[in-house]
């Protein structure tokens, strides 16, 4: 079996790592159940592009229950939990193409070993694996029948492939399913992110002014969670809506090249390029900490800080020293890489539980329905995301209401007024 990881040595360790987030995951240990009875992906080769992480291999193993053939690489350098990708390997019989702190080539050389493999169903985490093969690996393209996409940014790109007609088999959106922005983008981001940070600062945020770029989901958790430690919160919007959100729910909102002046931390999450660029840089505080909680680091200009700077030290695990020409002092964390992943261990088990629910449903939907799906971008239906919702609350012990045939013939009437 082909795999390139760090050292088999560590798959005990992994072993226990993945049981341990194991314990949170019922949703998905139920559909694993349900897989191993069904068989629903029997013979199906999937090729994930997915941090590797011991909630991600859960997931791996409930594919493999159903009966596909698994081959999993990391979809960010700094992500991969290199015991876990060892256990995978090693008690699992799971290819996987990942070692942490791989450098660029090696990143891409593994999303080309399990494309290679001429999978028929992809499963994104930022849409590269469909970018390889919708570019550099276009003859296998006819092996595949759809695939599955995690980020928020992912999604962003993928859209923009199916508006101008380039994408060639139907993807769905798991990160538009309720159950999975709702809960992984503001509570998993929101915990996840302000946990990285604490693990590579050993930093106060209480009277500390924290600089969220982006209200969206995850920007919503981590402004949030910032505040209830104790944090000033600033958020720096483009849409007018968010802002109008943001500043309801008692935040400072401005521009960034104000915000710069006044933050300590700064934290992006938009998905977007250059958020925080050279302007910013120059009039940011010393001592500023610069990180990043989108999917690529290019949400940072990173090579105009260096530009700017006379000199880079590594005073930490994961925390780089700029010095400004002026003297000022710039950290920037984690490679301006997801910092929750960089320098911690990404989200919670109990919300990539419903994440990763739907990851292995989506799967199930393609194979059932790929021969009458568009080749666009498309939903989860929102009877498989109700019911991972109800399989969740059932997990935590909490029950909720029906509706009475009378309450549903009210809402399904015109005739009743008041």
């Amino acid at each position: 079996m082909k795999h390139d990881i760090k050292d088999k040595k560590l798959a005990d360790m992994g072993a226990r790592r993945i049981e341990w987030a194991g314990r949170d995951m019922p949703v998905l240990a139920n559909i694993a159940k349900d897989f191993a009875k069904t068989k629903p992906l029997k013979g199906v080769k999937v090729a994930a592009c997915l941090h590797v992480t011991s909630e991600t291999a859960n997931l791996m193993k409930t594919l493999k229950a159903g009966g596909a053939d698994v081959m999993l690489c990391a979809s960010n350098p700094l992500s991969t939990q290199d015991d876990v990708a060892a256990s995978l390997v090693v008690n699992d019989g799971i290819p996987v193409f990942a070692i942490k702190g791989e450098d660029h080539d090696t990143y891409y050389s593994h999303i080309r070993a399990v494309l290679e493999a001429k999978p028929q169903i992809t499963m994104d985490d930022g849409a590269d694996l469909v970018s390889m093969l919708h570019s550099d690996l276009k003859s296998l393209l006819p092996h595949v029948i759809g695939g599955t996409e995690e980020t928020t940014t992912g999604v962003i790109r993928l859209k923009a492939m199916a508006q101008k007609k380039i994408l060639a088999y139907p993807i769905v959106a798991v990160n538009d399913s309720e159950t999975k922005h709702l809960f992984d983008n503001r509570y998993g981001t929101g915990q996840s992110t302000l946990d990285g940070i604490m693990r590579a600062t050993n930093r106060l945020f209480a009277g500390s002014t924290v600089v969220v770029c982006g209200y969206g989901w995850c920007g919503r958790g981590i402004a949030r969670r910032a505040s209830g430690m104790g944090a000033k919160v600033v958020v720096t919007e483009i849409d007018p809506i968010k802002g109008l959100e943001a500043a309801m729910d008692g935040y400072a909102v401005m521009p960034i090249k104000e915000a710069a002046k006044v933050g300590d931390f700064f934290i992006t999450v938009t998905g977007d390029i250059n958020v925080i660029a050279k302007e910013s840089f120059k009039v940011m505080k010393d001592g500023a900490i610069v990180c990043n909680s989108g999917h690529f680091n290019a949400e940072i200009d990173i090579p105009a800080l260096e530009k700017l700077s006379s000199k880079k030290t590594v005073l930490r695990d994961f925390v780089e020293e700029y010095v400004m020409k002026d003297g000022r002092r710039i950290m920037l964390l984690g490679e301006g890489r997801l910092i929750n992943l960089a320098s911690a261990e990404g989200h919670p088990a109990q919300v990539m539980d419903m994440s990763f629910a739907n990851q292995a449903l989506g799967a199930e939907y393609i194979i059932k329905h790929a021969k009458k799906l568009p080749k666009d971008v498309i939903t989860i239906p929102r009877e498989v995301d109700r019911e991972i919702a109800s399989r969740k609350l059932t997990a935590l012990g909490i029950s909720i209401d029906t509706l009475t045939p009378e309450q549903e013939k009210y809402l399904a009437s015109w005739e009743m007024g008041t």
